[in-house]
């Protein structure tokens, strides 16, 4: 469900779940331990990439199996979602979001709480989708896009739910670069490297002071 491998000082996380990367219990547990696993094992200098296998980076929430779930199995996973994000915009190392196809709803959410972000340039949308499909954004999970979009991006994304290309998420600042397939990971470890040298402790002192309210709203807070 989750590979993980190591560049130098940069670690590599792969998302491999059924059904387009969506997100239900076992795949949100499985990114915390692996995150947990990280942490664990890069107490000096390092750097995260996060991306996915197949055809999408990640298409969402798991509808199909979340609706199995009972009302105590969906408000733990409420919680552990959130906290995902939460974790993750403050990460304690630099992030990147090597986007390796579609990205829509939630998967929308994991590459922007991720400080970078990078982008095949030929197939995969990057959309927030939610206005199709009539299903609310909390305002917790909305403040992330708030927080790393530009105002006139955030509106037209969330209210017209458009399909931005590589190309068109280049030019809206929603990604710092676009590149082959072939060159995504490349691409992703060379554009983090350099921040990967760097003393950790900062970044989570500094990503505290950046993010630190919208982190707070979903549910995770300084130590």
């Amino acid at each position: 469900m989750i590979q993980l491998s190591q560049q130098g000082n940069v670690h590599v996380l792969a998302i491999d779940a059924p059904d387009g990367n969506a997100f239900d219990e076992k795949l949100v547990a499985a990114l915390h331990e692996a995150l947990d696993s990280v942490e664990a094992s890069a107490e000096g200098p390092g750097a995260l990439v996060i991306t996915g296998t197949g055809k999408a980076f990640s298409v969402g929430l798991n509808v199909p199996v979340l609706m199995q779930y009972s009302p105590e199995q969906i408000d733990a996973f409420g919680k552990a979602h959130l906290g995902l994000y939460g974790r993750l915009i403050k990460f304690p190392m630099p992030t990147i979001a090597a986007i390796n196809g579609h990205a829509f709803a939630a998967g929308v959410f994991l590459a922007l709480v991720c400080d970078y972000r990078v982008m095949r340039d030929d197939k995969g949308w990057f959309c927030i989708s939610e206005v199709d499909v009539g299903v609310p954004i909390g305002a917790e999970v909305m403040a992330i896009a708030e927080t790393k979009l530009s105002a006139s991006v955030y509106r037209d994304a969330v209210l017209t739910g458009k399909r931005y290309t590589g190309p068109e998420s280049l030019e809206a600042n929603i990604v710092d670069a676009v590149c082959s397939e072939e060159a995504l990971i490349p691409t992703a470890v060379e554009m983090i490297s350099g921040l990967a040298d760097k003393q950790r402790g900062i970044f989570k002192t500094l990503k505290s002071t950046m993010y630190g309210g919208t982190a707070s709203g979903l549910g995770v807070s300084d130590e």
